[in-house]
């Protein structure tokens, strides 16, 4: 009950000990005066970022109506703010000019640019109407700047085949340089193969090429013989033979992934050629050079197919002259 002669405030109650609890005033308000420009609202995810006074926004484009900045009061017209520059990002050229440098180190700047200048033209392709100028200008420069990669050219062959019997899907794998001899004219498909980059050598060979039959997946690896090739690629016909073991189900007779050569026997060599003793070689080329310190036998030494260069061949063949180590 409210003491005699009180003034009732709207919004007050009585607290637990009977104390009169006023509510809480509302902040003061700074009247704005006429023409003053409305303080911006505090922002949120949804409004537009507010023009800070040392980056203001770019002013529209003549002709265009500006659009009422979120969070300034609705009335104000933003079309009669100053037009302010966007700032750029570079650097005030007047504050580097302030900066002189000596003579002599502008002149050294001036002929590093002018170097560099040259340097960028004579890297360029020269110019023309041609798509392709720029891959033959490279192949030019690594021609000239005399390339391993151009000097490398494969003519010869390393062949591997399983001399002792492993069966694979019920089917024995083992063909042998005297099953090789035993065929009709000792001319046979090499089929099977069934690795991409293996498959493409096999389509590189060419008629009268000579190979090493090595024989790998033995007690003892190494070359036995020389074969040469007789027939170049053509369709591998164990592909669409679903008893097989090297059948693919993916492979279309329209399109065939796997291709085959026909090799015949030429001689054996005058000895047994061991892994162990090729290896050897490659060990002591690859230290101080030679032509068997890049061979595929010990880089790829997973692929049935190899190819040798010139020098490769020549090298292991000479090597059944001398005596084994």
């Amino acid at each position: 009950m409210a003491m005699a002669g009180a003034v009732p405030v709207p919004g007050a109650r009585r607290g637990r000990l009977g104390a009169v609890v006023l509510p809480s005033a509302p902040p003061a308000r700074a009247r704005r005066e006429p023409g003053e420009p409305a303080l911006p609202r505090r922002l949120h995810s949804g409004h537009r970022f507010l023009p800070h006074p040392e980056h203001p926004h770019p002013a529209p484009a003549r002709g265009a109506a500006a659009r009422p900045v979120r969070g300034s009061s609705g009335g104000e017209d933003n079309s009669k703010r100053p037009e302010m520059p966007w700032p750029s990002r570079k650097r005030d050229k007047g504050a580097v000019a302030d900066k002189k440098e000596p003579d002599a180190k502008i002149a050294k700047t001036e002929e590093e640019t002018s170097d560099k200048e040259e340097e960028e033209k004579s890297a360029k392709p020269p110019a023309g109407s041609s798509k392709s100028g720029w891959k033959n200008w490279k192949k030019t420069k690594e021609s000239e700047s005399g390339g391993e990669e151009s000097k490398i050219t494969y003519c010869h062959w390393l062949l591997k085949s399983e001399p002792e019997s492993r069966l694979e899907k019920g089917v024995d794998v083992k063909f042998s340089v005297d099953d090789l001899k035993a065929q009709p004219n000792q001319t046979t498909c090499w089929d099977g193969v069934r690795n991409y980059q293996a498959r493409n050598f096999l389509r590189a060979m060419k008629i009268g090429q000579q190979a090493f039959f090595y024989h790998s997946n033995c007690k003892e690896p190494g070359i036995v013989a020389i074969v040469k090739i007789v027939k170049e690629a053509y369709p591998d016909h164990t592909q669409f033979d679903q008893k097989d073991p090297h059948y693919d189900s993916t492979s279309r007779k329209e399109n065939p992934k796997w291709s085959m050569v026909d090799v015949q026997f030429v001689r054996m060599t005058k000895r047994f050629i061991p892994l162990s003793e090729i290896k050897a070689h490659h060990l002591a080329h690859k230290a101080d050079g030679g032509p068997l310190k890049d061979m595929m036998l010990f880089t790829r030494q997973r692929l049935s197919i190899q190819p040798l260069t010139q020098e490769q061949f020549d090298f292991v063949l000479s090597l059944e002259e001398e005596k084994p180590h």
